[in-house]
């Protein structure tokens, strides 16, 4: 190729800029260290992230707030992301990029603490409890005060919710912060990856560029396994560990109540974070060029971008500000282009709808195993992360090696991707059988006698068998009863007296506690809910063997789906549409979809917590069958609406390859038509003058 004409860059030479020693094929030390350090800058973000979600349940208890709200708060990383990725990808590439990605990092640090900081605010965390612990075990509190039943039935007293010793909390909600401290988290992730990747690609070999990148990638799934893992640790500590005797608590991990040590792991991914910006600050803005990206007229952006458009006339500098008006007066006729690409259009429409499955579902899949499975948070964290997350990755790796070794072209990529996606679908179909039934809570899902299929309302909460006493319907304090039935707290069980003191407390003389068929009545009941059946604990082996199973054939197509999408454009048009993925997945998948699938889920609570100031808090219980019918059938009807589109998809796919096939044709010819004109030219013309004046320069022109 002949030189680059300076008049085709403005009025830049090769003298304003001196040009940047080459390197033989080897990799420079420093780029090592950029390697080693985005690494970590990957991994750090990614299990912030993932512990983030680990807390769902965990922000929900402490703050008492609904699961749509939640959704609102993890939405909100993608919001914060999207403030700045425009800014951030156009002037960060000319200035110092490592330092850039340093001060992402410094900001996602300050972000992660400023989620903990609520926890140092609002003073401990107060239960829901009847039982008060005492010393000497044979001074014991009557869970049943005397009352008349017109009492009963008027609800709480003034005089008992004056009692709980109400404390006003700020005028701002605490959880405010919980959301600031996110959107931080996502500006600060910003620069990281579009910088970093585009540094490695800048300075290292062609040939090694994409298993760096690789390599960077593969770290960052790694990530996730410690974030799950970390919140699983944290959700086993109390959340007020070192401030109150565990003695005196009522409550195990698995309780609805339980709230665990959330704030912890978030000082420690924000230390990590803290950590992974060190090393930026003591790397070059630039390093030496290796030798098959060197071109002595152009900068390292221009050469680049030469490579990837060499069919463009013009080419920018970005330092350019003479060129930014040319640049912004073909954004929007680029923007056509693209969208004037009906393949494009369509793949784009298929992944935000399947993300939007894809991201409503991790995000609640730990609540969902709690909540329907029994399973406490920290074991619901720890299959996530030593399960689902490592079937996730083999899947991605394994789905590269199918397209390598098989060299699957763009319609052979599609057609893998579709067949994963829509077996993985079928898969998913089973875990509407592997359900449980709903607990037997008394005056909620069964009525005081047992009988199944109560439609809840207040009043149901009270029976004949506790009309004795002054009974609060706003209390969550279960205690499991010898009959396998769950009760709201000991007074609707109608237990008189206790015995023990702290977790060990027994309930005696419980009215409302009687054996089916037999006489036996006034037995006890023990704290906390009745545990899941027999059946349910036996499913969920099963549960968890297809949710591996089917997170690892989904994610089979992962690789070859993204590489459809790169191919199914022009190659000047790659990077743009590229960022117009990223910004519209974020947009219409990242921040809608925990939120309305956290919305959905609010709607199958059965027994709304109380905050201690009044006003509706956490759920305590759910309508298990119809959490399970809701949140399956939201997720696969989302996959199903995807696969409507991949019909016309596939259409337009066939029709686009037949046309670059005729246009590669129709070319060939035309360019072998040329050659052999420029053959005769050149033998006529050797007849009069010399051969080497003759041919024009047939290489620059090629």
């Amino acid at each position: 190729m002949k030189k680059m004409d300076n008049t085709a860059a403005g009025s830049w030479t090769p003298d304003d800029n001196p040009t940047p020693p080459t390197v033989k094929n080897s990799c420079h030390p420093n780029l090592k260290r950029f390697l080693a350090s985005l690494s970590f800058a990957y991994f750090a973000k990614a299990l912030s992230g993932s512990y983030m979600k680990s807390t769902i349940t965990q922000l929900e208890r402490r703050f008492d707030i609904p699961s749509y709200l939640i959704g609102i708060i993890d939405g909100s990383f993608e919001v914060g992301n999207l403030l700045v990725i425009a800014f951030v990808s156009y002037f960060g590439a000319k200035l110092h990029r490592p330092k850039i990605i340093a001060i992402g990092c410094v900001l996602m640090s300050f972000g992660t603490f400023l989620i903990a900081m609520p926890h140092f605010l609002i003073g401990r965390y107060k239960i829901e409890t009847s039982v008060r612990w005492s010393v000497n075990s044979t001074n014991n509190l009557s869970p049943c005060p005397a009352s008349s039943p017109e009492s009963t039935r008027a609800g709480d007293s003034p005089s008992l919710l004056n009692s709980r010793g109400c404390e006003r909390e700020s005028s701002v909600s605490m959880w405010i912060y919980v959301l600031l401290g996110n959107i931080l988290r996502g500006i600060g992730e910003t620069p990281v990856q579009p910088l970093g990747i585009s540094y490695i690609d800048d300075y290292a070999q062609t040939e090694n560029a994409a298993f760096y990148i690789g390599c960077v990638q593969t770290i960052s799934i790694i990530g996730p396994v410690f974030g799950y893992l970390l919140g699983s640790l944290c959700a086993k500590i109390y959340v007020d560990i070192g401030y109150v005797d565990l003695e005196t608590l009522t409550i195990t991990p698995g309780d609805a109540r339980w709230v665990g040590a959330w704030w912890l792991g978030y000082l420690i991914a924000g230390t990590i974070t803290l950590m992974s910006a060190v090393p930026f600050w003591f790397l070059p803005k630039s390093l030496p060029m290796p030798v098959d990206k060197h071109d002595s007229s152009c900068t390292p952006e221009q050469t680049r971008f030469i490579k990837d458009s060499p069919t463009m006339e013009h080419k920018f500098r970005p330092e350019e500000l003479a060129n930014l008006h040319q640049m912004a007066k073909e954004f929007v006729p680029t923007l056509k282009s693209l969208f004037g690409n009906p393949v494009y259009v369509t793949f784009l429409c298929v992944t935000i709808i399947q993300f939007n499955s894809l991201i409503g579902m991790v995000t609640y899949k730990p609540k969902y195993i709690e909540q329907h499975y029994g399973q406490s948070a920290s074991k619901a964290n720890f299959l996530m992360g030593m399960i689902n997350i490592p079937a996730v990755a083999l899947g991605m790796f394994s789905g590269g090696v199918v397209m390598k070794k098989y060299k699957l072209g763009i319609m052979g990529a599609a057609k893998f991707a579709f067949g994963t996606s829509l077996l993985g679908f079928f898969l998913s179909l089973f875990f509407f059988a592997m359900g449980c039934e709903n607990s037997k809570v008394a005056g909620v899902t069964v009525s005081y006698t047992g009988v199944e299929g109560l439609s809840y309302q207040e009043q149901s909460l009270f029976s004949e068998c506790n009309s004795g006493c002054l009974c609060s319907r706003r209390d969550w304090d279960p205690v499991c009863g010898e009959n396998g039935i769950t009760y709201v707290s000991p007074c609707l069980a109608g237990c008189s007296s206790s015995t023990g003191s702290g977790k060990y407390t027994v309930f005696e003389n419980c009215s409302c506690v009687a054996l089916p068929d037999t006489q036996q009545v006034n037995l006890t009941a023990s704290l906390g809910q009745c545990p899941r059946s027999d059946s349910c604990d036996k499913v969920f082996p099963y549960f968890l063997a297809l949710s591996v199973l089917s997170s690892f054939i989904i994610s089979l197509g992962g690789t070859p789906g993204f590489m459809l999408l790169v191919r199914c454009i022009r190659p000047e048009l790659k990077c743009f549409a590229l960022g117009i993925h990223s910004l519209a997945t974020r947009t219409f998948a990242g921040i809608p979809a925990p939120i309305y699938f956290g919305a959905v889920i609010d709607t199958t609570c059965l027994k709304w917590g109380n905050k201690m100031c009044g006003g509706r808090g956490a759920c305590r219980i759910y309508n298990t069958s119809a959490y399970r019918t809701l949140y399956l059938g939201l997720t696969l009807g989302l996959r199903t609406a995807s696969f409507f589109l991949c019909y016309p998809g596939f259409a337009l796919l066939k029709r686009h390859i037949r046309m670059e096939e005729k246009n590669a044709l129709t070319n060939g010819s035309a360019e072998l038509e040329s050659l052999r004109k420029e053959e005769n030219s050149s033998k006529h013309c050797e007849q009069f003058i010399p051969a080497s004046d003759c041919i024009p320069d047939r290489e620059t022109r090629l």
